[in-house]
């Protein structure tokens, strides 16, 4: 019945869209097309690098994960210290994206993950990354670093804590079922195989989906050197963020830091990388991630080869098929939908919304944090700007805590895995806590 209702409901949607819209106006036609861009984008950049071998993971967690392993470890009756500890760091280890974790998310709590730590995991893996927090402390101060870590480790265990709570009643009930289940047959592999395997895989997906900390310098054919974060890549066009003004002396502009310009890849001579002191090595990985990432895949094959039988490996795909299928259509719509609504609300708009300290500054940097899409480390160019049009550091942080571990492409997943209930008060919790916290913050810095 709940899937009848939602296809109902995605085709009022869609026909009042095509009755009402008037697609002959520009700004609508422009938002179409920064919908598509930001499809182009996140297709070029993240499908293959991030989203494909998350899906695999997720597969590969439902198959050769065994559910008293998880059960035991983190499900709904496990040592709560063991389990919210593990949850809760996780994205310190991940250093990936929500489109990431959203896949493995969906793994472990199909073989049995409790409520509670399922939602910290799903908070803490995009929120806690080690190089975000560490540029975020370098470029928006050491002050919103830290309390961006705090911030995020805290409300991975508080959120994950209030979920089971909540819905304690169906915890129970889902744990009996996973109880009752048959004991699958006994896997061909030691314990330890099955944990280098799954190791093999994540270090993979970390490597192929690992972010530049450097600033890039695009050098024009006419001279022109442009000190920028790239927050968009498409077939022909760079959309940047100018990280020092510039003066452009064809049309006599003064173009001010943080001004957004997009300038098409035949018009680029020469890109280079600027990397912040410090952050050497975090480059140099990036460089040659891929001979990483490589040697990751080779061993994946191997172990796959030397240690999994036939009918494993079957399970595996067809694992991995249910995920692709289920979770990427969701992922791509989600992405389109940020991409035209972000250009229907102008940044400067924004910028005046959040404000000063306010509950409603807050409020709403809360919101929008948890409905636009944010690729790992581009929230950072994007706040700068921000606070540069006004933005107070209170919303600023309510924007941090919930910007990486919430979207709409993140919600259209969590929905499909939990349903209406726990997605509206996954979400709820997420926006009422960073509203909360950023004031707190706002009071105090």
């Amino acid at each position: 019945m709940r899937k009848e209702l939602t296809v109902f409901v995605l085709l009022v949607a869609v026909f009042l869209i095509g009755y009402f819209v008037n697609f002959s106006s520009p700004t609508v036609q422009k938002a179409i097309f920064e919908g598509l861009y930001m499809f182009q984008w996140y297709a070029r950049n993240h499908t293959l690098a991030c989203v494909v071998p998350a899906m695999f993971i997720a597969g590969a967690i439902a198959t050769f994960l065994s559910k008293e392993a998880v059960l035991r470890h983190l499900g709904p009756r496990a040592n709560k210290i063991e389990a919210y500890a593990v949850a809760s760091v996780s994205g310190t280890v991940l250093a990936v994206c929500s489109c990431s974790v959203l896949p493995m998310f969906a793994g472990i709590y199909r073989v049995g993950a409790g409520l509670g730590p399922a939602s910290a995991f799903l908070y803490s893996g995009p929120a806690i990354n080690v190089m975000a927090i560490f540029l975020t402390a370098r470029v928006l101060g050491f002050d919103l670093g830290l309390a961006r870590v705090v911030g995020a480790i805290t409300f991975a265990v508080i959120i994950g804590l209030i979920m089971a709570a909540l819905f304690r009643k169906e915890e129970v009930e889902r744990e009996r079922v996973f109880s009752a289940m048959p004991e699958p047959p006994p896997p061909s592999r030691k314990g330890w195989q099955t944990a280098l395997f799954l190791a093999a895989m994540i270090a993979f997906l970390v490597f192929s989906d690992w972010s530049s900390p450097s600033v890039t310098s695009l050098q024009k054919a006419d001279g022109t050197a442009l000190k920028v974060a790239v927050l968009l890549e498409t077939t022909d066009m760079y959309r940047v963020q100018l990280q020092e003004g510039l003066r452009d002396p064809e049309k006599g502009i003064d173009w001010p830091q943080g001004k957004k310009l997009e300038i098409r890849k035949s018009e680029v001579a020469r890109v280079e990388s600027l990397t912040p002191p410090g952050y050497e090595w975090a480059q140099w990985v990036y460089e040659h991630r891929w001979y990483f990432a490589g040697f990751c895949f080779v061993a994946v094959v191997a172990m796959a080869i030397s240690w999994c039988s036939r009918d494993e490996l079957t399970l595996w795909m067809n694992q991995t098929w249910w995920f692709a299928r289920s979770i990427i259509p969701l992922l791509f719509g989600g992405v389109l939908v940020t991409g035209i609504v972000g250009a229907l609300i102008p940044e400067e708009v924004v910028g005046r919304l959040v404000g000063g300290n306010s509950l409603r500054a807050n409020a709403i940097a809360s919101v929008i944090g948890a409905m636009w899409y944010f690729a790992t480390l581009t929230e950072i160019p994007i706040l700068e700007a921000l606070i540069g049009l006004g933005m107070g550091r209170g919303p600023a942080l309510a924007l941090l805590l919930a910007g990486p571990a919430l979207s709409l492409p993140s919600v259209a997943v969590i929905y499909s895995v939990w349903g209406f209930k726990k997605t509206v008060a996954f979400v709820a919790l997420t926006v009422v806590m960073s509203t909360l916290v950023g004031m707190l913050f706002g009071l105090w810095f």
